[in-house]
């Protein structure tokens, strides 16, 4: 069987742990603070660069020197491998928890309609993201309907239904600077009635500051009922995304993130950042603008991606 992010750190500390005999000295040695804090110093850039938060790039890298300071290593082990595997093996607990949440098994295995809000100032893509759930799961044979729950911005609707159109999918939309919860209610209203198994609403892309249109989230979910909240976020947002995840958190709460734009040049670690100080999975990500370009997020492959 192939050993997990860090299993081969863990058996080379874990054998070159002395037993006590008189010439452990000449096997063994142990991990020097000077040594362990410059390989250390090294990994807090590439962390910082990669987007981890400051918060959690100290947090990790306090960790792993409390799990190796003074640990006896074979002599010719290579301590900057035994540092890098292990924490590989921390940062992959951390994002893989909550790692197996599929958005398509959770709408066949739920009460039907599934109802899934989608959060997200604007700017992070989240009207692009809904139009590639809804076609995510026409391809697995689920009927969706699509809320036009966005009546704050100009073109909001215009831009859903345009995504709608090409889909074939049902779209409910009303007036703008009408109730946004309504239009909610009466797209779960008209799934019920058509047999629709999942309701896809878009909510205002709003600041995580403005707390007037918090509020109208608020209700919004109040009305509404979600099943599942999912977070959509800016890969390239950096540190400002985790402020946002925060607020979302404090305010409305939610089940998971879609991560956009991870096809740009970025390592991702806003995953990082959020998975740690928020405990939140990782759902899908983004790689495209095609309506296929969302996928299935895999910690294995995100844990080489921020160290490459």
């Amino acid at each position: 069987m192939p050993l997990q992010p860090g299993e081969q750190g863990k058996q080379e500390t874990t054998q070159g742990e002395g037993k006590g005999g008189i010439l452990d000295f000449l096997k063994y040695r142990e991990v020097k603070e000077d040594e362990l804090n410059q390989l250390l110093e090294e990994l807090r850039t590439e962390l910082l660069e990669s987007d981890v938060s400051y918060t959690v790039t100290e947090s990790l890298l306090n960790d792993l020197k409390t799990a190796l300071m003074g640990r006896k290593l074979r002599r010719g082990t290579d301590v900057e491998e035994v540092v890098r595997t292990t924490l590989k093996k921390s940062i992959y607990e951390i994002v893989a928890q909550g790692a197996g949440l599929d958005l398509i098994e959770a709408v066949k295995v739920g009460p039907k309609p599934y109802v899934i809000v989608f959060f997200g100032i604007n700017g992070v893509g989240k009207t692009t993201t809904i139009a590639k759930v809804a076609y995510m799961m026409k391809k697995a044979g689920l009927v969706p309907v699509v809320a036009a729950a966005d009546t704050f911005r100009a073109a909001a609707q215009e831009q859903l239904e345009y995504h709608c159109k090409k889909l074939e999918v049902t779209l409910i939309k009303g007036k703008y600077g009408s109730d946004p919860a309504s239009v909610a209610y009466s797209a779960i209203t008209h799934a019920k009635k058509v047999g629709a198994q999942v309701v896809l609403v878009d909510t205002a892309g709003r600041m995580n500051t403005d707390a007037d249109l918090m509020e109208e989230l608020k209700r919004v979910v109040r009305i509404s009922k979600p099943n599942m909240r999912i977070l959509v976020l800016d890969s390239l947002a950096g540190n400002d995304a985790l402020n946002q995840a925060k607020a979302f958190e404090e305010n409305v709460g939610y089940d998971g993130v879609i991560l956009t734009k991870v096809d740009a040049d970025v390592k991702g670690g806003t995953i990082l950042s959020v998975a740690k100080e928020l405990g939140k999975p990782v759902v899908m990500l983004g790689v495209g603008q095609e309506y296929d370009s969302l996928v299935k997020f895999d910690p294995e492959w995100f844990v080489e991606r921020v160290f490459s």
